[in-house]
């Protein structure tokens, strides 16, 4: 039995990533900062254990604790969304502690058992914002984009160890939190200046029917992390294909 190990579980991607390899009879360690006991279906097959990705302490206990896996899915990760005008420093500093250090704190605590069997894979859950410029996601999309270049170079590195490294893109997804964590961190609002430009965005948002759904991006993470022939980066979403197949075209 395969054991995968998935950050962020909390909620919207992380839980149906989890419920999907549950469903394929892989043993799933669910990882969150705070563990509930109502997100899952009891299971012998799942262990649920805290986890804060910008904390050395916490990663040394989950990754004990899990034992030997054989998938590291790096999910956890926290929006944000604001002119930089708008954007505290200190906030700034929180996006990349999680989305980017986070995601390579993690890969580097697993990489030692993965190189040992000279097997394992890698999976790091980034963004399609990275595909393309948009307004008010400036430091996110750099945060994600740091990972996708680090994944790049992580994936030249593993090869000699049969490890390999895949990297999944998701569209927007009005269904996760996305949008509670980024309105959390802005506590004085966008700038004023700013305020018809946030209304044309808000607005242009809305009229968007092309979403995507946290069972596209379980269904992406499963493809990279079960078939070797799968490509180095996987959009997930339709508005996700759309804008992954787009890029060169800006």
């Amino acid at each position: 039995m395969k054991t995968v190990l998935i950050t962020g579980c909390s909620s919207g991607f992380g839980v149906e990533i989890a419920r999907y390899f549950l469903a394929r009879d892989w043993r799933v360690i669910a990882t969150m900062r705070t563990p509930r006991d109502d997100v899952f279906a009891a299971s012998d097959r799942l262990l649920i254990l805290p986890l804060d990705v910008t904390d050395a302490q916490s990663i040394r206990a989950a990754v004990d604790a899990a034992g030997p896996i054989d998938v590291l899915v790096n999910n956890a990760g926290i929006g944000f969304l604001n002119a930089v005008e708008g954007t505290p420093m200190d906030t700034a500093r929180e996006i990349f502690e999680t989305n980017t250090l986070g995601t390579i704190a993690m890969t580097q605590a697993v990489l030692p058992q993965f190189r040992e069997r000279r097997e394992g894979v890698v999976v790091n859950v980034t963004s399609t914002v990275t595909c393309r410029p948009l307004h008010l996601l400036s430091v996110y999309t750099a945060s994600k984009s740091a990972v996708n270049a680090f994944s790049e170079s992580l994936a030249l590195e593993l090869e000699q160890f049969n490890v390999r490294v895949r990297v999944v893109l998701p569209g927007r997804a009005p269904s996760t939190r996305f949008g509670e964590n980024a309105r959390s961190r802005m506590q004085s609002g966008f700038p004023e200046p700013y305020g018809a430009l946030v209304e044309q965005i808000f607005a242009n948002w809305e009229k968007e029917t092309t979403v995507t759904h946290a069972a596209d991006v379980a269904e992406a993470v499963w493809l990279a992390a079960t078939d070797s022939s799968s490509p180095f980066n996987i959009p997930a979403g339709e508005d996700a294909v759309e804008w992954y197949n787009a890029r060169g075209l800006r």
